[in-house]
C-alpha cells in the first residue's frame, strides 16, 4: 500500500461500518495500541484497548443499535511523509429514527501516521457540530 491521501479517507468509512455492525474491536481497528482519543464530553483515553473497554458498554446500553449515517470527509492531507490529517463529519441516528438530527452529528479530526505499510489512527478529538444559535442557547442556559 502507498501513502495516498485515498488510504486514509477509507479509515473513518470503515469505522461508521463497524459501528453499525456494533463492532467496538472493528471501530478502532485502524487506530495504534497507544492512541489517544479526546471524546465529545472530555474524556481522554490513552490507548486503543480503553477505547474499545468504554465502547463495547456503550453498544450494550446507550447506545445499542444506533447507526452512524451521511459520513463525509471535508478534507484529507498528508503534511509530511509518513504523517496526514483527516477531518471527518458524520450523523448518529438512535434505533427507529429515519434522519439524525442537526443536535447530533459531530466531527473528528483525525492524526494519522504510517506504520507497518498502512496508515493507522494516533490521535483523535471527536467533538459535536453545533450551529452559533445553539451555542448561544447552551450558554443562555448554563447561566441560568
Amino acid at each position: 500500500m502507498e501513502q495516498s491521501v485515498e488510504a486514509m479517507k477509507a479509515v473513518p468509512a470503515r469505522m461508521i461500518e463497524a459501528w453499525n455492525c456494533g463492532d467496538a474491536a472493528g471501530f478502532f481497528a485502524d487506530f495504534a495500541d497507544d492512541a489517544v482519543s479526546a471524546e465529545v464530553e472530555g474524556t481522554v483515553f490513552r490507548s486503543r484497548a480503553e477505547m474499545i473497554a468504554a465502547q463495547e458498554a456503550m453498544f450494550s446500553t446507550v447506545l445499542k443499535g444506533s447507526r452512524l449515517v451521511r459520513g463525509e470527509v471535508p478534507f484529507a492531507k498528508i503534511v509530511s511523509p509518513g504523517v496526514g490529517v483527516v477531518h471527518h463529519r458524520v450523523g448518529l441516528l438512535m434505533p427507529g429514527e429515519k434522519e439524525a438530527p442537526a443536535t447530533r452529528f459531530s466531527m473528528q479530526l483525525y492524526v494519522m501516521v504510517w506504520r507497518d505499510d498502512r496508515w493507522v489512527v494516533a490521535a483523535m478529538e471527536n467533538a459535536r457540530v453545533l450551529s452559533l444559535e445553539t451555542m448561544a442557547a447552551i450558554e443562555t442556559m448554563a447561566a441560568g
